[in-house]
């Protein structure tokens, strides 16, 4: 039997009666997953409910032009809803998890997480919390595509995944992933935050001189700036 300790520190779990948690044991699994490992393919076979213990996994799904989207994050204590889905419904996993940074990740059989839904009030507060935390991420993020420009998403993103310290960890190909585009059309409204000094980038991450201004951009309240070599290199004259 595996030992539960790490499952426990998360509240929900802390909650199971003992049958739960001898029914938890038979079968639980770990999964230790480096940095860019694929942990789920598309079209793959779920062996049960992935719960996040340290690091961070990344659902995503490719574009019609092979551009990768992320669908959504799951971070330490959640589930992957999708693979929840799988299991419920016995179908194959739609889309491509791959761990964000060195991840510990604790799988559940199928039956065992079905059978601990049907008699765990703790289990199924986990699964009702996981879907209902998917689909406001997902309403956030369709809401965003179709009502933010490129440059407002980005702005937006930057902020959402910036550290206490105003950096975010990542590259501008890793950055472009989670949009859904490419590493060029992102490159332009990069070097326009850069030389507005909102941003500096540096290799493999990216730092934010000015969060307010970021702010400004997402709302759209920023006072519109003119491309230098834009109308032949003139700026417009105010009218009098």
């Amino acid at each position: 039997m595996q030992s539960t300790a790490e499952l426990e520190a998360f509240a929900p779990f802390q909650n199971l009666s003992a049958t739960g948690l001898a029914s938890l044991r038979r079968g639980l699994q770990y999964a230790h997953c480096a940095k860019t490992t694929t942990l789920l393919h598309k079209g793959q076979q779920v062996s049960g409910a992935y719960i996040v213990l340290r690091g961070q996994l990344r659902v995503f799904t490719l574009t019609p032009n092979g551009n990768e989207a992320t669908l959504y994050l799951i971070n330490p204590g959640e589930t992957c809803v999708l693979a929840l889905n799988c299991i419920f419904n016995d179908l194959l996993y739609p889309a491509w998890v791959q761990a964000s940074s060195a991840t510990k990740v604790a799988i559940i059989p199928g039956t065992s997480y079905r059978l601990l839904f049907e008699s765990e009030a703790a289990i199924r507060g986990i699964t009702v919390q996981a879907f209902s935390t998917l689909v406001f991420r997902l309403m956030t993020e369709l809401e965003g595509m179709h009502t933010f420009k490129l440059e407002q998403r980005l702005a937006n993103f930057l902020l959402l995944h910036a550290s206490t310290d105003g950096t975010v960890r990542m590259t501008q190909q890793q950055i472009a992933s989670h949009l859904g585009t490419s590493r060029e059309v992102i490159a332009r409204p990069l070097r326009q935050l850069v030389a507005q000094r909102y941003i500096e980038t540096k290799r493999h991450h990216i730092l934010l001189k000015s969060p307010a201004k970021l702010v400004e951009v997402v709302r759209g309240t920023r006072e519109a700036s003119v491309p230098a070599n834009s109308a032949g290199g003139k700026r417009s004259r105010p009218r009098r």
